[in-house]
């Protein structure tokens, strides 16, 4: 990983004095709460139904009176950090050392709308005085800081369905310049509303048949979930004295922009693949010691085919063998990015490829090895994850095993 970028790029950058371990990891998922769950339910090869996350229990996680003043999205988050935190095991550390990093899309969406219905059915006085802290974006990274007194770098990245791998990256550069020796980062997102879900549906960006099969010649948009995740990412020495486990080491990073279009990815996945290219100059990675792409892979039909183009230009026509979670889960926009390198972190873990749930039927036009039906075992290597997000914002992260 580079901390200072040359004329030609972070190829000729000034290398960081400090690696980044990933010690903990935490998911709140329709398929599954906690990160054995979320493995299981992401390696299975079909998996339909309501994407809500039916057995999410807030005051597991939080007494009354902070549920009430905490969005459902936050709730998430909190859930996740802690269950992460509760991974990674004890550290001790200057509270000064460890910060925040989170991504969301939208924020507190439910608790906007349902203010704003009961703004006009009952008059601006019944408006809720915590509405504010409620809908605000900053307020899941926010809230964690106070929950555990962490009083380094608190930010938050609101790029869409790119963000929590934004967030992610954002809080590994901290830690690899020597500014932390502990961040949480991740993305959450609960954005499961009826206007949400309509303002998508009239884009004719989902599903008509409520089935997420990316690469699949007969994908027809994306299914929308809620939900989200947290890594606990430490100073790699400082894991090893303190004996964490460690799951990968975060090698690189790629972040840039389609300057293209609000929706539509940029055609051929120029944008994609220099994101890509980027992130394996930054990890000093060739294409050729990949093992493993964890796709964005969003069952749409543009997202999908513009991903694959894009794959293809860096990889060659014989790209390692590529999955997207997305099938399992459906698209959680801001909580998606986190997910997905909460997904390829475990994949280094437990050598094995989850399938892309629901994918029978390979798209002829997508040349890409597509991980169906069951899991397939996979040799030891440096894996990378893709997310791409509206507005063109794209973003791609480096993963090894550890050392």
């Amino acid at each position: 990983m580079k901390l200072t970028w040359g004329p030609s790029g972070p190829s000729d950058g000034i290398e960081a004095p400090y690696k980044v371990a990933i010690t903990g990891i935490g998911a709140v998922t329709c398929v599954g709460i906690g990160k054995d769950a979320f493995w299981k339910g992401i390696s299975q090869a079909e998996v339909t139904g309501d994407r809500h996350i039916l057995d999410f229990e807030p005051s597991t996680w939080l007494n009354p009176k902070e549920i009430r003043r905490t969005d459902r999205y936050n709730q998430f988050g909190i859930a996740a950090a802690d269950l992460a935190l509760a991974d990674a095991g004890e550290f001790h550390v200057d509270p000064a050392m460890v910060g925040i990093m989170m991504g969301t899309g939208v924020g507190g969406l439910e608790s906007l709308e349902n203010q704003v219905v009961l703004q006009y059915e009952k008059g601006a006085s019944r408006v809720s005085p915590f509405l504010v802290p409620l809908m605000m974006a900053n307020a899941s990274s926010a809230s964690l800081s106070m929950r555990y007194g962490y009083h380094g770098p608190c930010e938050t990245t609101v790029t869409a369905c790119a963000a929590g791998a934004h967030a992610i990256i954002r809080a590994a550069k901290t830690i690899a310049s020597g500014r932390c020796k502990v961040m949480l980062a991740g993305g959450t997102e609960a954005a499961l509303t009826s206007t949400a879900y309509a303002g998508f549906v009239n884009m004719t960006a989902m599903s008509n048949v409520n089935i997420s099969r990316p690469f699949d010649k007969d994908r027809d948009g994306f299914v929308m979930t809620e939900g989200g995740a947290v890594l606990v990412l430490e100073e790699l020495e400082f894991a090893k004295a303190r004996g964490a486990k460690i799951y990968a080491i975060i090698a690189g990073s790629g972040s840039n922009a389609d300057a293209f279009h609000i929706t539509a990815p940029a055609p051929h996945g120029v944008g994609a693949a220099s994101c890509m290219k980027l992130a394996l100059e930054d990890s000093g990675i060739q294409p050729n010691e990949i093992v493993h792409i964890n796709a964005h892979g969003t069952s749409t039909p543009l997202n999908d085919l513009s991903e694959s183009e894009a794959i293809i230009s860096i990889f060659g026509p014989d790209a390692p063998p590529t999955t997207s979670i997305k099938g399992a889960l459906g698209h959680a926009l801001g909580g998606a990015g986190a997910l997905g390198i909460a997904a390829a972190a475990l994949t280094i873990e437990n050598g094995y490829i989850a399938p892309t749930a629901n994918t029978k039927n390979i798209d002829p036009d997508i040349h890409l090895d597509i991980v169906i039906n069951e899991p397939r075992k996979m040799s030891a290597g440096p894996v990378i994850s893709n997310s791409f997000g509206f507005g063109g914002h794209n973003s791609s992260i480096v993963l090894v095993p550890p050392e």
